[in-house]
């Protein structure tokens, strides 16, 4: 049985300019050791919520919400119209963040806290995420890894918050991740 090469070697010495191979950079996320507190991240570009990405995600997990399904029903209800299956904005306002943040440092994640949802998101709004390091240590019984409390705020396209969370993460550092 083979093994592959680690990703982040192959592409250190996939070429250079000076012998006819292009380099290669991979795109991942940041390391614990990488990330700041303090800082927000901004993930862009957004993401426009379609009536099909609703109906879908809210019949694949057997969400039989009128509020999500019936047009006629929702009419008339407080908003006027169908809202947007609120796990489907918690899962894209956490998806958006993991291209820039998580992809291939995450060893796990630990748990949601404080999720709200102040403002409805509606069919054809576009969502965009900040996120913002809030907290960080190194853990104390895995070596070579360190929690981080990510804080995730979701916007439409008028720039009102739809979504707020809370996200602990087990992640990599840098020099235990890299051989």
């Amino acid at each position: 049985m083979t093994t592959s090469p680690d990703p982040a070697r192959a592409a250190e010495s996939a070429g250079s300019p000076e012998n006819g191979q292009a380099r290669v950079v991979e795109q991942r996320g940041l390391y614990f050791d990488e990330l700041e507190e303090g800082v927000v991240y901004a993930a862009r570009p957004g993401r426009t919520v379609t009536e099909a990405d609703n109906v879908l995600f809210t019949t694949l997990t057997m969400n039989t919400q009128a509020l999500h399904l019936d047009a006629a029903w929702s009419a008339g209800q407080p908003f006027g119209q169908r809202l947007v299956n609120s796990m489907f904005t918690l899962s894209t306002m956490v998806g958006q963040s993991v291209t820039q943040l998580t992809q291939g440092t995450i060893v796990a994640q630990l748990g949601l806290t404080d999720v709200s949802f102040p403002h409805p998101l509606f069919h054809g709004d576009t969502l965009y995420t900040e996120t913002a390091v809030v907290e960080k240590r190194l853990s104390a019984s895995r070596p070579g890894q360190g929690i981080v409390t990510f804080e995730h705020t979701g916007r439409n396209q008028n720039g009102i918050v739809v979504a707020r969370a809370r996200r602990s993460c087990l992640m990599w550092t840098k020099e235990a991740h890299t051989p």
